[in-house]
């Protein structure tokens, strides 16, 4: 019995690295290697997911947090803030984001639509979206570094990178379907137990109230807990509107999710400054 229990042991730690490897060479650019790209390691990856959103986070805090250390200004420290992100994931949910509008704004069939999901080039929604997120959120970054100060700059910062990939975990739920028998889509898709998932909910956007809370007192941390509520309920809005259009989820989907709970998570921080 001791020998099941220690050998169940080892390989859910060995589950749990795997897992940490997935999020991290899946969702940045640091130079971790993916060992296994089956389901169960899948799984604990997107469990995984948010501690490597706040990694990025913190990383995205750090650039704009230094800039207005130097002397820059708001505006440059919420350009470098909004830029990190992209940068440490090689820009993979700005462009999921782009071919989402585009496959959504197509009006095609849902066949139709994913192959155009598909293309390297950019289409005109995608552009839109692109700007239009893009400016939402250094304007919002923007001001919470100038209206409120550089510590609520860099708290919204590296909470909202947490609840950012908080969504994709919940966007791996099991009720969840893949649009595609392929690609990174297949892999992450209905592989997250949904009691996992909410557990994974609690923790996060209890740690975003705490953040809040820190810095603001019981005020703070409603407002970073709505942050965090609001932008996941955005989410999940893009997220049903996906799997009815296009029959599930895919990568492109999923950096769309994400993108999209940042962007709404910034935007609600900005609130009642």
């Amino acid at each position: 019995m001791r020998a099941v229990t220690t050998s169940r042991t080892r390989n859910h730690a060995r589950t749990s690295v795997d897992g940490l490897r997935f999020a991290f060479g899946t969702l940045t650019v640091l130079p971790v290697r993916v060992g296994r790209w089956d389901r169960e390691a899948a799984r604990a990856g997107m469990l995984w997911a948010p501690l490597a959103g706040l990694v990025v986070g913190l990383a995205s805090a750090a650039a704009g947090g230094l800039l207005l250390l130097l002397g820059a200004g708001p505006l440059l420290a919420a350009v470098a803030s909004a830029a990190v992100p992209a940068v440490l994931t090689r820009g993979l949910h700005l462009d999921g984001l782009a071919d989402t509008a585009d496959g959504l704004g197509s009006g095609r069939p849902a066949e139709d639509a994913l192959r155009i999901m598909k293309q390297s080039d950019i289409g005109p929604f995608g552009v839109i979206t692109l700007l239009l997120v893009l400016l939402a959120q250094v304007a919002a970054l923007y001001e919470l570094y100038a209206g409120q100060g550089w510590a609520y700059g860099m708290a919204g910062a590296a909470v909202t990178g947490a609840v950012a990939r908080l969504a994709l975990t919940l966007a791996s739920r099991a009720t969840v379907p893949a649009a595609r028998p392929e690609g990174l889509g297949a892999v992450v898709a209905g592989t997250v137990p949904a009691g996992a998932a909410a557990a994974a909910a609690l923790l996060v956007l209890a740690a975003a109230a705490g953040a809040g809370g820190a810095l603001d007192g019981p005020y703070g941390a409603l407002r970073h807990l709505a942050a965090g509520v609001l932008a996941l309920v955005a989410a999940e809005w893009l997220l049903r509107r996906c799997v009815r259009r296009f029959g599930g989820v895919t990568g492109d989907v999923f950096g769309a999710v994400e993108e999209t709970a940042a962007t709404a998570a910034l935007v609600v921080l900005t609130f009642g400054s």
